[in-house]
């Protein structure tokens, strides 16, 4: 793991911990190397996404302890893999985004302004929204 970034520049900031989230599963959408799946978007998870995602063979309703997995409900802050939630955006289902928490590797997938179309957060400086 290195230092992270979010998608506005800034220090990342944690996504949640109840459920606790995170590749690392340290409350931040922090990623690196072994993290093939870029868990780098922080989503809050809608049923539309939820079930989007069982659709699409990415079943986040199920709880799997031994990967402690508790299972997500609507509401939950979870980071998700940004091409999941890419797919989910268009096909759309997106879930909600938290910028500050969202890691700027997810940029390399998923375009700032398909981010902040379902920002939750406002940063402070509406300016940083222009970058």
């Amino acid at each position: 793991m290195t230092e992270s970034f979010n998608v506005l520049g800034g220090p990342l900031e944690e996504c949640g911990r109840d459920p606790l989230t995170g590749f690392y599963r340290d409350g931040c959408c922090s990623t690196g190397p072994d993290d093939l799946g870029s868990h780098t978007v922080c989503a809050v998870v809608t049923a539309d996404f939820l079930e989007h995602q069982r659709m699409s063979g990415n079943d986040l309703l199920t709880p799997m302890p031994e990967y402690r997995f508790p299972g997500l409900k609507p509401g939950d802050r979870w980071c998700v893999c940004a091409a999941r939630w890419l797919h989910a955006y268009r096909d759309g289902a997106a879930a909600p985004v938290v910028l500050s928490s969202t890691n700027a590797a997810a940029l390399r997938i998923v375009p700032i302004e398909a981010l902040r179309e379902h920002a939750v957060d406002v940063p402070e400086s509406p300016g940083d929204l222009l970058a």
